[in-house]
């Protein structure tokens, strides 16, 4: 039986990759994207403590391997969606090289945290 998309009101099946987020594409893509934004607010107005940055990092790796996997399974995708996918998977790699960029901002011999 096909899992359906947790979102309030979404009937969209859920694809095997992401049974564990129980989120349609659509859903998990807004819900990265939107992730994605709060933490390049956090990376830009605040020096990110090393640890907070691992965290970051790990959820760029973590998400990205999610949404290849989803991308790659052989899944019927509309233009829309597959566009929606490349969007999502530039904005990992812009929130990467923004958290690149606020790392070299940081004064040498400074960790971040207090």
């Amino acid at each position: 039986m096909a899992v359906l998309c947790s979102t309030l009101d979404c009937k969209a099946s859920v694809p095997a990759a992401l049974e564990s987020e129980k989120l349609c594409v659509l859903h998990f893509t807004l819900a990265v994207e939107q992730s994605c934004a709060e933490m390049r607010r956090e990376t830009v107005v605040s020096h990110t403590p090393h640890e907070r940055q691992l965290e970051i990092i790990h959820f760029i790796a973590e998400r990205g391997e999610l949404l290849a996997r989803v991308a790659t399974a052989g899944l019927h995708l509309s233009d829309e969606t597959k566009a929606r996918i490349l969007n999502t998977f530039l904005t990992l790699m812009n929130l990467r090289e923004n958290l690149d960029r606020a790392a070299l901002r940081q004064p040498i011999g400074r960790t971040g945290s207090k």
